[in-house]
């Protein structure tokens, strides 16, 4: 299951560790990432159904009205998330990972069951998207901390990418819902669009649920000072005995990292954790990972074509109703089966780094493929259907690029976000570090999901697609100079790669930590802990005047 040809890897981790309690904790907190893919999938369905834009007056109104009209539907949910990215660091540091995870399941839950009450009031449609953002945005923190703080370091690339291959696994249900209300419920009744929504609040519901079924994090509890509790919990997950090697190895490295943490950074405030964030290089570096990766990967396209599907395969020749709905089913078949293909099989066996380097590839092509065939192509020839032979067969071969595109972004970019996000920071600081990313990442869906209606009027559907293959390729040339290998190394060994000059982290950082252990490289350690000293020196002093 994933780790094929990986004996060395694998040689330390007792049998007993890849048991039943561990993929059941996985699954719980894995399928949290279909609440984003549920509401991407389904939210350009929803706008393009002539029930609810007879119900809420889409149609009124000038083409770059409407489009302002159907932007702040679709992109409510993404300004919500900003704050519920933010709203995470605090829950998941004060309250811990579990409760967490209650805490966003009422936030979506009762976010959509506004929505589906609402009767003719847009507002009341925007204020139940931005309720159920806040606990969508939550997701994308409190989800990928858990599973990274849970796994064990052979298997923890495809054992995290669980939640990212789940947004797909959402956005396949939101693409089936959608056609199944499309051409099963008549367009003159609520029920069209209400019915696809319902999927929200059954996935909150189920969730909050199974959240009583799973134990906190021992990382968490050893944080709080909790340590017969963390000891207790990590027993459980591994179904080892306290006295075994492993367990007793796993602990002491928790600690031993917790303990050189608190010793520098004594009397920190949050305030005072932002500015270790951004002043110390080492974690600058690794916050710089996290935003450039959000920001080339929202810009790439992948996000737009998700949420507004339907209306891309409409410009490639799909024009019915039904037909183009079918194929934005089949482009969620396509991304779910690519995200766990990538989650269980590639990640964890090709590396982080090749992986994504395969994925942007895929897509670069791809999209440079749609951007020509829309740009030789007339539009009009396209609406009315009238192709020539060879026209017909480059449409085909565009709608597969679409598709193709989709694998691309799974295996890339959107293995790489959650991942790389959650396992690189240090346990007090990776509540903050995961939010603040994930703040940015909504805070850029928010502004792309409401530029794209603009952007394909103003500079028309072929240019939007090359002016996504520019980001593509600026998306290679930074993962070649600056994205690291993570694979194998446990959370505590980090700092060691990351204490390198910053220019050698990207292109040979694991070569030249290659054996280096969590409590090995006590230099480089020290450095960060006298720049940490003295940042906080600065801040205690900055307080008493």
């Amino acid at each position: 299951m994933g780790v094929f040809n990986r004996k060395e890897e694998m040689a330390d981790t007792p049998k007993e560790v890849l048991n039943w309690r561990l993929y059941w904790c996985v699954f719980v907190f894995g399928i949290l990432g279909a609440s984003r893919g549920l509401d991407e999938g389904l939210v350009g369905g929803m706008v393009g159904m002539k029930s609810f834009q007879h119900a809420f007056n889409m149609e009124e109104g000038t083409k770059a009205e409407i489009a302002n009209r159907e932007s702040n539907v679709t992109s409510m949910v993404q300004l919500g998330s900003i704050a519920g990215a933010l709203l995470a660091f605090v829950l998941c540091d004060k309250i811990g990972r579990v409760r967490s995870l209650q805490a966003l399941c009422a936030l979506w839950l009762t976010g959509f069951i506004i929505v589906v009450t609402s009767y003719g009031n847009l507002g009341q449609i925007l204020a139940g998207r931005f309720i159920a953002g806040l606990g969508i945005g939550m997701t994308t923190v409190v989800g990928p901390t858990f599973l990274v703080e849970v796994a064990p370091k052979a298997i923890r690339g495809m054992l995290t990418n669980i939640f990212a291959g789940s947004v797909y696994l959402g956005v396949m249900v939101a693409y089936f819902s959608n056609w199944g209300a499309a051409i099963n419920l008549p367009s003159t009744t609520r029920m069209q669009w209400v019915a696809p929504q319902t999927a929200h609040i059954g996935f909150a519901g189920l969730l909050l649920i199974l959240s009583f079924t799973v134990n906190e994090t021992p990382r968490w509890l050893t944080m709080k000072g909790r340590h017969e509790q963390a000891l207790k919990n990590l027993c459980l997950l591994r179904q080892l005995p306290e006295d075994h090697p492993f367990v007793q190895n796993e602990l002491l490295d928790v600690r031993e990292q917790l303990e050189r943490e608190r010793e520098a950074t004594l009397g920190a405030t949050r305030w005072g954790k932002f500015k270790e964030l951004v002043m110390i290089p080492s974690n600058r570096y690794r916050f710089m990972l996290g935003i450039m990766s959000q920001l080339l990967g929202q810009w790439s396209g992948a996000s737009a074509i998700t949420i507004y599907a339907a209306q891309f395969f409409a410009a490639l020749g799909k024009t019915g109703q039904s037909e183009k709905l079918f194929a934005t089913c089949i482009l969620g078949v396509v991304k779910l089966c690519s995200a766990y293909l990538c989650a269980f099989f590639l990640i964890d066996f090709l590396g982080r780094r090749r992986s994504l380097y395969a994925g942007i590839t895929l897509q670069f092509f791809a999209i440079l493929y749609v951007a020509i065939f829309l740009a030789v192509v007339p539009a009009g020839a396209l609406k009315s259907g009238i192709l020539s032979e060879s026209q017909k067969r480059a449409a085909t071969g565009a709608i597969a690029a679409i598709y193709i595109s989709g694998f691309g972004w799974a295996m890339g970019w959107n293995s790489f976000q959650y991942l790389v996000n959650a396992e690189v920071y240090p346990i007090r600081l990776r509540a903050l570090g995961s939010s603040l990313v994930m703040c940015f990442h909504f805070v850029n869906q928010f502004g792309n999901t409401k530029a794209v209606p603009t952007m394909l009027l103003d500079m028309h559907t072929y240019g939007f697609f090359f002016f996504c293959t520019v980001v593509c390729a600026l998306g290679l040339a930074w993962v070649w100079f600056f994205v690291p290998e993570t694979r194998g190394k446990s959370l505590e060994s980090m700092d060691a790669l990351f204490s390198l000059p910053w220019h050698q982290i990207g292109r040979n950082g694991r070569a030249l930590t290659k054996g280096i252990g969590s409590h090995a490289d006590e230099e480089q350690w020290n450095q960060n802990e006298k720049k940490t000293v003295e940042l906080q020196q600065v801040e205690n002093s900055t307080t008493k005047v």
